[in-house]
């Protein structure tokens, strides 16, 4: 990772701003991350992400087979500054994509054959598969999936929307990581990765900055 570079951005923020994301940092895990299939409403993909940023969770991909939307940036309330974002034309590319990272495919189902969350294995490396507002994921999905879970339902109601659901069970999940002794934090490379991303996210000319700096290290190279 380029530190030196870090180490030159970190003069145009405030400490106040740096010890935030070291903060912010030390609580995020890629231990779970989230896939939403071809959500139809921009509002319900903007407040997956929302949540995402909420709950610590660093990733969350989109695949987007037929529908294909920018995230709403006053329902993200600046969250698509923090979580990083993956694009998906193929739902198969995704998952083949998650399972070489280690992840196991979950799919969240009100169907009756789903373990209820509570019942869920979290230890397990997971990536949390979210379908559209009115069919859920699609059979393909269900069918590839290792794992079913549903949110325990007691009403007329039989599912929730999109968002909602996605909140639920990332809280319920990462509560329960957090108070297990599992290593669920990123790693330093993963960490300053981040922090630098982070920065230049937080600073308006940051293009500029950082090529000025490349230039002017790549003249000192020279000589």
């Amino acid at each position: 990772m380029d530190i030196a570079l870090l180490e030159h951005l970190k003069g145009f923020l405030s400490e106040k701003r740096m010890a935030r994301f070291e903060e912010i940092l030390s609580q995020r895990t890629k231990h779970f991350t989230v896939v939403a299939e071809d959500v139809f409403q921009i509002h319900n993909t903007s407040a997956v992400m929302r949540s995402c940023d909420a709950f610590g969770i660093q990733d969350l991909h989109l695949v987007e087979e037929r529908n294909g939307k920018s995230i709403d940036k006053e329902i993200a309330m600046g969250s698509q500054k923090w979580v990083t974002l993956h694009r998906y034309k193929s739902m198969d590319t995704c998952m083949e994509t998650l399972r070489a990272q280690g992840y196991q495919i979950v799919a969240t189902s009100p169907h009756a054959d789903a373990n209820y969350l509570h019942d869920f294995d979290f230890t397990k490396k997971s990536a949390l598969f979210f379908g559209t507002e009115k069919d859920g994921l699609t059979e393909g999905v269900l069918d590839q999936a290792d794992a079913l879970i549903k949110i325990p339902m007691h009403g007329f109601t039989e599912s929730l929307n999109i968002s909602v659901s996605a909140a639920i069970i990332m809280q319920h999940l990462v509560t329960k990581l957090k108070l297990s002794d599992i290593d669920w934090q990123l790693t330093e490379e993963e960490k300053m990765e981040l922090e630098i991303q982070w920065a230049k996210n937080t600073i308006k000319a940051h293009k500029k900055i950082v090529d000025r700096f490349n230039e002017a290290r790549g003249i000192r190279e020279l000589k």
